[in-house]
Formats: C-alpha cells, sequence, structure tokens
C-alpha cells in the first residue's frame, strides 16, 4: 500500500512532467493542478513544501537555458570551483565520501561470497529507496518503483551469494540523513563499491559535482584525462549502484537538455530542479 509521501511525490513528479513538455505556452497554476486532481491552492501548497519554490519557478531551473548558463559559467572549472557552491555544507560533500573503497578482486569475482549485506527501505523526497551496507559502507541504493520483492531481487543479482539481513543500521542512518539533514552536521558516509578501476574514477569524481551543479558526459571526460572516453564515460554513469549519493542525475546533455536516467526521466527532473531550488534557496 502507498504511503501518502509516495503519492504526493507521484502527483508532483507528473506535475513536473505536464509542465515541462507544455513549457512553451506557459501553462496556468489552475491546469497543473488540474492535470494532477488537485485545487490550485491545495496543489500550489503541496509543491512549495517540497520545492521550496513555486511551480513556476521550479520549471525555471529546468529548462535548457538554465542548464546552458550552468554549463557555460562552470565548464572550465567545474570541479575547482564546485566547493564554493550549492547548498550550506555542498562545501564537505565530497569530504563525506572520501572513503570509496572498491572491493577485493575476490570479492568482485565470487559475487560477494563473504560479504554479509544489512538492507532497508525508507522514504526520501523522490520516492520510496531501498538501502544496503556491508561493514565497509554502503554498496548499493536504488528507488523502488515496483514492489518491495522485486527491489530485494535486484539488489541480490548484483551480490547473489552474499547473506542478507534486512535491518537499518548505522551506516544506513548516516546515508538516509542527506535527504533531511544540514550536510555540515552529517558524518563521513562511507561507500563500499563493486566497479572496475574504470568506474570508481568516474563514481569518484561524480562527487565533485556541486548541489544546483550540471555537468556532461564530454566534461567528465576530459576531468578524467580521457577526452575521447565520453561514451565509456556515459556507461559508467549509467551502471552507478548508489543513487542520489553518487550523483549521476547531474549529468546531462551537452545541449542543455535533461537526457534520461536509470531511475526515469521524470525523477531525474524533479532531482535537477529541487537541488537548483535548494541551492538558490541558499
Amino acid at each position: 500500500m502507498e504511503t501518502q509521501n509516495e503519492i504526493d511525490y507521484k502527483r508532483i513528479a507528473e506535475a513536473i512532467e505536464f509542465l515541462r513538455l507544455n513549457y512553451k505556452r506557459q501553462p496556468t497554476l489552475d491546469e497543473a493542478a488540474e492535470h494532477v486532481s488537485l485545487s490550485p491552492f491545495h496543489f500550489q501548497r503541496m509543491f512549495k513544501d517540497w520545492a521550496g519554490v513555486t511551480p513556476k519557478q521550479f520549471l525555471q531551473y529546468l529548462s535548457i537555458e538554465h542548464a546552458k548558463s550552468i554549463l557555460k559559467d562552470k565548464q572550465a572549472s567545474l570541479f575547482d570551483t564546485a566547493f564554493a557552491t550549492g547548498l550550506s555544507g555542498t562545501g564537505r560533500l565530497h569530504d563525506l565520501f572520501i572513503k570509496v573503497e572498491g572491493m577485493t578482486p575476490g570479492e568482485y569475482k565470487n559475487g560477494g561470497e563473504h560479504l554479509n549485506v544489512n538492507y532497508s527501505f525508507a522514504e526520501s523526497p523522490f520516492g520510496i529507496i531501498i538501502v544496503a551496507s556491508t561493514n565497509k559502507g554502503i554498496c548499493y541504493m536504488a528507488f523502488v518503483d515496483g514492489s518491495n520483492d522485486e527491489a530485494f531481487a535486484e539488489l541480490k543479482s548484483k551480490f547473489p551469494n552474499a547473506q542478507y539481513t534486512q535491518f537499518l543500521d548505522v551506516i544506513q542512518q548516516s546515508a538516509l540523513y542527506i535527504f533531511t539533514q544540514d550536510w555540515n552536521k552529517l558524518g563521513d558516509i562511507k561507500l563500499h563499491l563493486k566497479g572496475t578501476p574504470f568506474q570508481l574514477k568516474v563514481w569518484e569524481t561524480l562527487l565533485k559535482v556541486p548541489v544546483g551543479g550540471l555537468t556532461t558526459y564530454g566534461s567528465l571526460a576530459s576531468v578524467l584525462q580521457n577526452p575521447n572516453a565520453s561514451r565509456a564515460v556515459g556507461s559508467a554513469v549509467a551502471d552507478n549502484p548508489v543513487a542520489f549519493l553518487i550523483p549521476c542525475h547531474r549529468v546531462i546533455k551537452s545541449t542543455g537538455e535533461i537526457g534520461q536516467y536509470h531511475w526515469g526521466s521524470q525523477r531525474k527532473n524533479a532531482m535537477i530542479g529541487w537541488e537548483a531550488a535548494k541551492a538558490q534557496a541558499s
């Protein structure tokens, strides 16, 4: 059974998609509210509670011109200036994740045979998520769009030989606080990831993209000193095993278009706009 948070997020996501698709004709608040079967007053209040801005303001953050302006301003020194922009505490974001540990070759090849994995389900501003951890850090996080059983089966496919316990441990709690707390007050969030050396390098580089900031596949390839590897970078971004914490949603097309996302383009639009609104407010 869906929680109220899930129902509200789905309505907001539908409204964002409606506004984005009809942006050129500037739909009214009444039209957007009607699309999600809410009164204009209730819709405006719900949206502002979720995003902190009005639907019209939010949509500005999803426009191609806004994205292009961010890319233009930040392209040359995106990672050099990352710590000076965004939310209060954004400068500490990468520091929170500097303990990124790749799994050993044995752990990688044997499907986690000797790993004990705790997992739990939690609410986020973007829907229900499943989060999993080993004793070394977060190893998996994904949005749940089907049943919890299906989400667990997907997790288990990543580490088929591990031992699983449904338990919310301290490592998971520290990671989940990123949705609700000032990042200056967060403790270290450790990651324990299954990936090739190249994938780990791409994922670590993504951690330097600031909240409210955007980058492109080509820019990531250049930062990795391999400008011809855009396609390989794109594959590594798509294979990100830790939703939101590793911000692959901040990678867009060089044209300024938002593009696709492993957990749905609607959710990617919501995440980018939500973060832009938070950054703008600070």
